[in-house]
């Protein structure tokens, strides 16, 4: 009967010890990951682009207003929001902007009103520039084109946004607009 006891306290500790280490990896494996409901909110690839938050109106070259914009940022912190809308002709639009770390790139999806797609797939930044590219895409008449734009951080209350176009593979580019906007007071 004295052995009994022995074994028991053996087997005892055994299973606690499988239960300590088995506690013991569930922690650490919790402590790895992001905390729940805003894994991008601390993350500083996420934030980069946060220069552009907030409600603007557009100016383009000469000074004339081209638009009103509200900047978001949406969905727990990962993504931006654009919403446009232009002073001529009822034209609107939308992007979603986006750090996609499967590509460790900055990306924007545009949709506008009148039925047009725009994906910028390919950034490069540094302190207070974006600037996001598309790929070399065929257009209706057969043509190849690429559009790249560029946003310059001015100051806290002027953001540059500067679109080019090329139809030769990024050697010449266009200068398609030239906005300075400038946030809205209150």
């Amino acid at each position: 009967m004295g052995v009994q006891p022995c074994l028991c306290k053996k087997r005892h500790m055994k299973k606690l010890s499988v239960l300590l280490a088995i506690c013991s990896a569930v922690f650490f494996a919790k402590a790895q990951q992001p905390p729940l409901g805003k894994p991008c909110a601390n993350n500083p690839v996420y934030r980069f682009f946060d220069f552009w938050i907030g409600e603007w109106e557009a100016f383009g070259s000469g000074g004339k207003k081209a638009g009103d914009s509200k900047i978001e940022l949406i969905l727990d912190s990962c993504a931006i929001l654009e919403n446009w809308t232009s002073t001529t002709q009822g034209y609107m639009g939308k992007s979603m902007n986006t750090f996609n770390a499967q590509t460790g790139m900055w990306q924007q999806t545009w949709i506008d009103n009148k039925g047009g797609m725009t994906e910028y797939v390919n950034s490069k930044w540094e302190k207070d520039k974006m600037i996001v590219t598309t790929r070399n895409e065929k257009q209706q008449d057969g043509t190849y084109k690429m559009l790249r734009m560029t946003f310059t951080r001015l100051s806290n209350d002027k953001v540059r946004q500067f679109g080019e176009s090329s139809v030769d593979e990024g050697k010449v580019w266009k200068t398609d607009f030239d906005l300075e906007y400038r946030r809205k007071k209150g």
